[in-house]
């Protein structure tokens, strides 16, 4: 038992010659440490708890579809700054920072692939982007989506996650609501499918418009869904709120979402439903 009595301080992570960094990931729900090349593996799900954490849409995009069938367009739509806005830091030095931090130009990722050998047209958020938010080039991209699925005929499936309209753009950012929801009226009109899979969190101008007119509302599991978020709900009518409120299985029990699903289960869940959908098709 003498390896209980150190006569040394274990040494800072800096110091440190036997673990390599990033080695480790430490969930933020219920503080499991676990193999980070493990959480990348299950998708970003911690192990213990399985909570959901936000996923780069890159790998979740081509994880989702079928092996190397995914193919990115709109990938040269980049945001300008048609207001010169500054707060504490100027828009264009938000915009450098996020395209270099993520490697993408905006916060959203779309494209083409297949699932299950069906062709679809298909879109996720990334969270790191700029929390998610939805400007001129996200509205823009989200469109173009919709508009290869009319043209098309394709399902379209969109995986949200997102803080809302981006406010450095304005009225420019909020048009992007009905922008979206206009063309998706054209979808429904036309019998082809949307799935929206809302994912944690989405919230704001995004929950308000699009992510909320799935023919199928998916919520992940404990995802924060809702426009204004809890906090300021809580500040504003000087109340406590239920318990759960604005996670999924809140919204769930409340008609607001179709069904739950695991990520690891979409794949083939998304599959079943638009067996259905598109069944006359």
């Amino acid at each position: 038992m003498a390896w209980l009595n150190r006569e040394k301080a274990p040494q800072p992570k800096g110091d440190r010659k036997d673990t390599p960094d990033g080695l480790w990931e430490k969930c933020k729900k219920c503080q499991e440490v676990f193999f980070r090349e493990n959480f990348e593996a299950q998708l970003y799900v911690c192990p213990k708890c399985q909570f959901h954490f936000p996923c780069p849409p890159l790998i979740r995009l081509c994880r989702f579809c079928d092996p190397d069938t995914f193919v990115e367009h709109d990938n040269n739509l980049s945001s300008d700054d048609p207001l010169d806005f500054i707060d504490m830091k100027s828009y264009k030095d938000r915009l450098a920072e996020s395209q270099q931090y993520t490697g993408q130009l905006d916060a959203f990722l779309s494209g083409e692939g297949k699932l299950q050998n069906r062709s679809v047209q298909i879109g996720a958020f990334d969270f790191s982007f700029m929390g998610g938010s939805m400007g001129s080039v996200v509205g823009e991209k989200i469109t173009r989506l919709f508009t290869r699925g009319l043209k098309k005929r394709q399902p379209c499936i969109i995986f949200s996650s997102s803080g809302g309209a981006r406010m450095q753009e304005g009225a420019l950012s909020l048009m992007q609501m009905a922008k979206t929801c206009s063309v998706l009226g054209q979808l429904r009109n036309q019998g082809i499918p949307f799935i929206s899979v809302l994912t944690h969190p989405t919230t704001g101008g995004v929950a308000a418009s699009f992510s909320m007119l799935g023919d199928i509302n998916i919520g992940e599991p404990k995802a924060l869904i809702g426009f204004a978020g809890p906090r300021v709900i809580r500040q504003t009518i000087r109340e406590e709120l239920p318990p759960g409120f604005q996670r999924s299985e809140y919204l769930l029990d409340h008609g607001m979402l179709d069904m739950i699903c695991h990520r690891k289960d979409q794949r083939n869940t998304i599959n079943r439903l638009l067996n259905i959908l598109m069944a006359d098709s």
